[in-house]
């Protein structure tokens, strides 16, 4: 048995509008990215190196495992909780809430259209090998959105990953040898990961 899609012709043009922007945008040779906070185009493989983190202090750093907060509130603490991400094979969920950081910033509405359509290829798209896991309704709100793209076509879904990485990955990160590590480095003693239960 096989059902139609059935969509009004308002539907219609606003889904031709919205195609049709994108396509004329792939035709574009010169393509946007976000960069990465030291400047690098090349966000993916981006590694952590000694002397970005040299600046951190003790504190800065205990405060990470104390509100998800203060570590999205530090560059360092981005970086290193990205590099967690990375090995948790859930990287594009810390790299998408920067994206809608870096488009939050843009004034240009021709620069703003261009960062709005990467970031939808990038991360929304079911075609996206980076896709991040979205609701149907916050979907929905970024295809009407993305008819006219502004500073604020992913807030929704920036506000979802969020959620979900301080709900999923920053209690795993706290607990993590990558953190506890990083805190013995500093010299702040740590407790054993072994608990004994009464």
């Amino acid at each position: 048995m096989s059902s139609k899609l059935v969509m009004s012709e308002e539907q219609q043009e606003k889904w031709k509008g919205m195609f049709g922007r994108l396509r004329n945008c792939r035709g574009n040779k010169k393509r946007t990215s976000v960069k990465a906070p030291n400047g690098s185009l090349d966000i993916a493989s981006e590694p952590i190196r000694d002397e970005e983190l040299g600046t951190l202090t003790a504190t800065e750093v205990k405060s990470w495992g104390d509100a998800f907060e203060r570590l999205m509130a530090s560059e360092g603490g981005r970086k290193v909780f990205r590099s967690f991400l990375r090995h948790e094979y859930s990287e594009e969920n810390i790299l998408f809430w920067l994206a809608c950081e870096d488009l939050k910033k843009e004034r240009s509405p021709e620069m703003i259209e261009e960062k709005a359509r990467v970031i939808y290829e990038d991360y929304v798209s079911i075609l996206s090998p980076r896709e991040v896991s979205l609701d149907s309704r916050v979907r929905d709100i970024i295809n009407r959105n993305m008819i006219a793209p502004s500073q604020h076509t992913f807030d929704e879904a920036q506000l979802q990953i969020y959620t979900l990485m301080h709900r999923d990955s920053y209690p795993r990160f706290v607990n993590s040898p990558t953190y506890k590590n990083l805190l013995r480095t500093l010299g702040v003693e740590v407790e054993s990961s072994t608990n004994s239960s009464s």
